[in-house]
């Protein structure tokens, strides 16, 4: 068994969590850099500042993902790179880097897959009220049109928002991510529609210029707990429920807008009183037609059909492995995800994401053997090469290229192919890497041997 002719092997990145050069040349403020300062914020206070120093070392980074054998690399751009007050002026500082980096990757043979929006909207629009202004969607249209503009003639693939239940959920309403809001329910909402006309906009200019296009998703994946079409159907369903009570962090609350131009039927029993002003236009424009639908995969849940014919959740086994998260690891999610992604929403799949955070250190011999990331990557992936093989699964970006700025668990996090010294920077290549290197030349075929 192998992976389908054509299929798209890379890894993922996010602009902030390895950039670095935070405020240099010309760069604008993001609400990372700011966020990044509030006192308790981000484990033992560290921010992106440097992060990987990405921006000096870009070149090796490309050598190392030729070395891995990619055929494609998904990576964000910072919008203040580009537009450091987040419209207006244009920073050429940051159009030469990133025509540098699409110039570099091409020469390896490795497609640019680009992320608009990884979470580091610019201060200056936070300013203005962030997703909170219905201008969030002229701010989004101006970025991309300038985006297309500079890299429209190499960049094909593109991804207009990812992950918006974090953008949102963490964002918005928990505070745990920049920009550390805790509004109410009706300005979720707002917030909700505003970016989703945003991701309609973007996702008409972009397709217009004949671009292919996408957004990534998350959110938890349910899988049958047993055999039998009924707890298949019990998990599809609970896959896809809108939830009242957390209306950002679900994945119906965004696709079933963007693929069915309708908002789930549980959204519209908020009432007036909660809901924002909601036009046929804006529902036009949010479901602009997508190319693809891009999730990101990291654990599921198991769900049956109970003698009362209840949908019912299986706990986790005592001393279930789980990563340095605390995530549960299931690779089972990387099949019945798919499957159920493509028969809900008939598009072709991508995992945007998917990784394991591991206690990572350079061993003795100078090498680091990570073989939990190893065994995952294998479970995994042999998980995915069984839908893929159906011919619905287009590619697999591995969460990550390198270790990284992991947000707000700071440095602490280890999700990285390759080892960083953030000390040194010296990048080191890990057993994982190596695996992957493998799995990727055989196009699958080793995962069965």
């Amino acid at each position: 068994m192998e992976f389908p002719k054509g299929f798209r092997w890379g890894t993922a990145t996010a602009a902030y969590q390895i950039e670095g050069g935070a405020y240099e040349n010309g760069k604008g403020e993001s609400i990372w850099d700011v966020f990044c300062k509030k006192e308790g914020a981000i484990a033992r206070g560290e921010n992106g500042n440097a992060a990987c120093d990405h921006i000096r070392r870009y070149k090796e980074d490309i050598s190392l993902m030729g070395e891995l054998g990619a055929n494609a690399y998904r990576f964000s751009l910072a919008w203040t790179r580009i537009l450091p007050d987040g419209t207006g002026k244009i920073e050429r500082n940051g159009v030469d880097f990133y025509s540098r980096l699409i110039d570099g990757l091409l020469e390896k043979n490795i497609e640019p897959f680009v992320t608009l929006y990884h979470w580091d909207l610019p201060q200056a629009l936070r300013i203005r009220g962030g997703f909170l202004n219905p201008e969030t969607e002229n701010w989004f249209a101006e970025y991309a049109e300038t985006v297309l503009k500079y890299f429209g003639d190499r960049v094909k693939h593109f991804f207009t928002f990812n992950e918006p239940q974090c953008i949102l959920g963490c964002g918005y309403r928990l505070g745990t991510h920049a920009p550390g809001l805790t509004v109410s329910l009706k300005e979720q909402l707002l917030a909700l529609h505003n970016l989703l006309k945003a991701h309609g906009r973007v996702a008409r200019i972009l397709k217009a210029k004949g671009a292919e296009v996408g957004y990534a998703s998350c959110g938890y994946s349910y899988a049958p707990a047993f055999p039998g079409r009924e707890h298949e159907k019990a998990a599809f369903e609970r896959m896809f429920r809108f939830e009242r009570e957390n209306p950002l962090g679900t994945i119906a609350t965004f696709a079933e807008p963007i693929f069915t131009g309708k908002y789930p039927k549980e959204y519209y029993e908020y009432g007036e009183e909660f809901l924002p002003e909601i036009s046929d236009g804006d529902m036009k424009l949010i479901s602009e037609p997508l190319d693809f639908f891009a999730f990101n995969i990291y654990e599921g849940k198991f769900v049956y059909k109970d003698e009362n014919g209840n949908t019912a959740e299986k706990q986790a086994e005592t001393g279930s492995p789980k990563t340095q998260m605390g995530w549960e690891i299931t690779p089972e999610s990387m099949y019945w995800a798919p499957k159920f992604l493509y028969e809900k929403y008939g598009k072709p799949v991508y995992i945007a994401e998917n990784g394991i955070s591991c206690p990572d250190y350079v061993f003795s011999d100078g090498k680091i053997h990570d073989a939990y990331r190893t065994e995952y990557l294998n479970s995994y992936l042999k998980a995915l090469c069984r839908i893929a093989d159906e011919g619905h699964v287009k590619g697999y970006f591995h969460w990550t290229l390198m270790d990284n700025f992991e947000w707000a668990e700071g440095f602490k996090q280890r999700f990285g192919l390759v080892h960083v010294d953030f000390s040194t920077q010296e990048r080191t290549p890990k057993d994982s890497f190596y695996r992957y290197r493998d799995i990727i030349r055989s196009n699958g075929k080793i995962l069965w041997e």
